[in-house]
């Protein structure tokens, strides 16, 4: 199921309502995923699959909470927007506490249905993007030495070149190559650039 192109994965027991809104989705050219029942998207879903889940609050076996619960578990971050057709408001707003996009009401339109599917979607990839990032950072930050590492804390802080060699016991001019070389390996072209690195990567100053 995994796919660079974005997919709006439908969760509904009702036929009609799965086709209702594949027609829906697939007039504005959008990618659709239909499935029955939250088991049969829990057994199939790709986590690598970017999109969003357009869910019936209502299912029988697992309801749209307990899947909403069940992806949180595992660490999904697919976005939802919930689907209800009995005015449900409490169990809307617990959906939009754990997190949930959007929560609209039965029968659902395109002029409310497409937009927020659009706004899921970019979540997603946002979302998505910044993981890719953080991904790369930490792939950097790990290519450091022990010593490297050291400086670049102490440098985050705002420290000089005298201060640190002072701090880690050692001269003006070995910090200015061990940072140097922290500059060249994170790929930052400033100190501030590097102290953004730093904060993404949830390193503290010293």
């Amino acid at each position: 199921m995994s796919s660079s192109i974005a997919t709006v994965f439908v969760v509904d027991d009702e036929l009609s309502v799965r086709q209702a809104l594949t027609n829906l989705l697939r007039a504005a050219a959008l990618k659709v995923a239909t499935f029955d029942s939250a088991q049969a998207f829990l057994e199939g879903y790709d986590p690598r699959a970017p999109g969003c889940l357009v869910l019936d609050l209502a299912m029988p076996g697992l309801n749209g909470l307990e899947l909403q619960e069940a992806l949180a578990a595992k660490g999904s971050p697919l976005p939802i927007i919930f689907l209800s057709g009995q005015g449900d408001l409490p169990s809307g707003l617990k959906a939009m506490k754990r997190g949930a996009v959007d929560f609209l009401g039965k029968p659902v339109d395109a002029a409310e249905l497409i937009p927020a599917v659009r706004a899921a979607i970019e979540k997603d990839r946002l979302a998505r993007r910044a993981d890719e990032e953080l991904t790369e950072i930490r792939q950097r930050l790990a290519s450091l030495t022990p010593r490297e590492y050291e400086v670049l804390c102490h440098v985050v802080s705002g420290k000089l070149n005298k201060q640190i060699a002072a701090d880690i016991g050692t001269v003006e001019k070995t910090v200015k190559v061990h940072r140097a070389r922290v500059m060249e390996k994170v790929k930052a072209a400033s100190l501030a650039e590097l102290v953004r690195i730093a904060q993404r990567a949830g390193i503290q100053p010293l």
